[in-house]
């Protein structure tokens, strides 16, 4: 290599690291560029994010996977207090007294607590509802004009799902669907903050209240098995229990609903591969797991920090920093995946290789539920409505413009269900 190249691979680097940092709004729109040159140049850089707190970012394959279960990087962010409260402010620390911020064996006994109500059993009864949910929603959808498939359908779906399976009542979810989505939405800005601390707040009073009144009338939900569990065997306090109910419906719908917004942005963007899945609906959770692994809906792992100082690839991440595990990058890893920049609904052994659930003792507890959901919207979605087609060009999508990337998603998802419907008018 010549030192003008060194120096152009150099620069092109550097760019990548600061618009990583900074939340660029091309690194935003299409970040895998960025995350093809961090691979190669910086698997394990610095980053200079607007939070303000040193941060590693993590972004092969082989590094991330083994980072997802290092005992040296730690989920439990109140061992990290002062960085958290530079992040997030004050107002998230009560609602993140859960096992998704935790290590063992706090962690291993709240994920026991919930595993022992979140079971299989309880998950697979909820298909007939599922299917229910997902007809009603569709049924209701225009075809007569053009319909954001999030807000009618993608978020809708699971949401409901969540909230009944949890037993939040029908009438008190829209408020609880607005400050969940604040909360996915807030950058790190004294006004985002602000607006973070008056929804968490909103979130914590209204969970103290759900919680006092399934105590005074035992129910058959979630929500019900968790109080019950929590009373007989005094295994988890009532903050554990609020932040389980928190963490349960927040990952339980925003997840899935971005999932869905991205399995059909691509099919419809790779119709050759839509074509196959519906010649073969067999196809349809292998193309499941290639949307999960191609785009999926968690970009980054939430965030850990180092208990010590620890060398990756020769780069050494001190004691106290954040560490951030790039899912999305590492799911596109050619060390990994075959041309992983192809999105190929038949790519073998998916489900166990990808890390769109993550990996070891934090894997998604509702991946299952995920997974289901998934099929049943889909395999929906295109039997009743074959031709849906996008109304703007893939290249005009509007992603998820939050700074801090946890979430890969679009803003809205603009589409024609039928359209010879339009045709004809």
């Amino acid at each position: 290599m010549t030192q003008l190249d060194e120096r152009d691979t150099t620069d092109a680097t550097a760019e990548a690291i600061s618009a990583a940092s900074r939340g660029a709004a091309a690194y935003r729109a299409d970040p895998y560029p960025v995350y093809a040159r961090l691979r190669e140049s910086a698997p394990v850089c610095p980053l200079s994010p607007p939070h303000g707190v040193d941060t590693y970012l993590i972004t092969r394959y082989d590094d991330a996977k083994t980072a997802l279960t290092d005992p040296r990087i730690s989920k439990d962010m109140y061992a990290a207090i002062d960085a958290y409260h530079t992040i997030f402010g004050d107002s998230s620390v009560a609602l993140d007294d859960n096992m998704l911020f935790s290590d063992p064996p706090k962690h291993t006994r709240l994920r026991r607590i919930v595993n022992s109500a979140f079971t299989p059993r309880r998950i697979e009864s909820l298909r007939p509802r599922i299917q229910e949910i997902t007809d009603e929603l569709l049924d209701r959808c225009s075809t007569d004009a053009p319909v954001d498939l999030l807000t009618s359908f993608a978020f809708p779906l699971p949401l409901i799902v969540i909230c009944e399976l949890i037993g939040i009542p029908e009438e008190e979810r829209s408020d609880v669907q607005k400050w969940c989505a604040v909360v996915a939405r807030t950058g790190f800005s004294k006004e985002d903050k602000e607006k973070l601390a008056v929804a968490e707040g909103a979130l914590r009073d209204y969970f103290v209240d759900l919680i006092a009144r399934k105590r005074r009338e035992a129910t058959d939900d979630l929500l019900g098995a968790l109080i019950r569990t929590q009373d007989e065997q005094g295994a988890m306090n009532d903050g554990e229990l609020l932040s389980t109910l928190w963490v349960l419906l927040f990952a339980g719908h925003k997840t899935t609903a971005y999932l869905i917004g991205n399995a059909v942005f691509n099919l419809l963007t790779h119709r050759d591969q839509l074509r196959e899945v519906l010649a073969d609906p067999e196809l349809l959770p292998n193309a499941i797991e290639e949307v999960i692994r191609y785009e999926g809906s968690v970009e980054n792992a939430t965030f850990r920090h180092a208990l010590e100082d620890l060398t990756i690839r020769d780069t050494v991440i001190p004691k106290g920093t954040l560490v951030q595990i790039a899912v999305a990058s590492a799911n596109r890893d050619p060390e990994k995946f075959e041309a992983p920049d192809t999105f190929d609904v038949k790519r073998q052994g998916l489900q166990s290789a990808h890390l769109g659930f993550g990996s070891g003792p934090h894997y998604c507890l509702g991946a299952p539920l995920a997974r289901m959901e998934m099929r049943i919207a889909l395999t929906t979605l295109f039997e009743k409505f074959p031709d849906i087609d996008l109304v703007a060009p893939a290249h005009e999508a509007e992603w998820l413009k939050v700074p801090f990337p946890a979430f890969r998603g679009l803003e809205k998802l603009p589409v024609v269900l039928d359209p010879s419907r339009l045709l004809d008018r």
